[in-house]
């Protein structure tokens, strides 16, 4: 298997558990918050600060003003012009390709998919399930409260959206642009790996 696989994810589809299997199954390194702690080390910025960026965004509108503003009010640090999340978009873009760079691996969110939309060997992969599936998940392994936890996952996957919307000219859970986008909830977890493993290891077909 010579390709960066990347997925995107509906909130409580598994997308995670399952990038992280697939990896595993394939003998490929697998980055999600290791990715993160990885710029931030590279960049100096603090690694909080990564982990909340993809989960910031409420209002597209409102974040792309409030993208567009530099944090640091008129001090000079460099990149002046751009905001602190925008530097941290871009630092975690150049990490991102450096882990493409040095050869095969799954690369779970962060804009993967569009950062590496000019890279040959990309396999881009969209999980998504239905509400009932998300609600348990989230309940069962993320802990959110029953009567929260639908509200939680749309605000969650609305804020996953406008950051991917935001920074990529894509727009984000769109069958076009994926190679591939499997409903984890109708085939099951452990079944999603391997419907991924099958269409990578069967694609490339001319």
């Amino acid at each position: 298997m010579n390709k960066v696989i990347t997925i995107s994810r509906q909130y409580g589809s598994g997308g995670r558990e399952i990038g992280s299997k697939l990896a595993e199954k394939l003998g490929v390194p697998f980055y999600d918050n290791e990715l993160i702690t990885r710029a931030a080390k590279e960049s100096g910025f603090a690694e909080a600060a990564f982990a909340n960026a993809e989960s910031k965004a409420t209002n597209s509108l409102l974040y792309s003003i409030a993208m567009g503003m530099n944090s640091y009010g008129n001090q000079e640090l460099g990149f002046s012009h751009l905001s602190l999340d925008d530097r941290i978009y871009l630092a975690q873009s150049d990490v991102i390709r450096k882990v493409a760079a040095e050869g095969p691996c799954v690369i779970v969110g962060r804009c993967a998919d569009y950062i590496l939309k000019d890279m040959d060997d990309v396999v881009n992969i969209f999980v998504w399930a239905d509400i009932k599936f998300r609600i348990e998940r989230a309940i069962r392994i993320d802990g959110l409260a029953e009567n929260k936890a639908e509200d939680n996952i749309l605000k969650i996957d609305k804020r996953r959206a406008n950051y991917y919307n935001y920074h990529a000219s894509e727009k984000w859970g769109r069958a076009e642009n994926y190679h591939l986008s499997v409903n984890s909830s109708y085939a099951g977890i452990d079944h999603t790996v391997e419907i991924i493993r099958a269409f990578i290891e069967g694609g490339g077909a001319k």
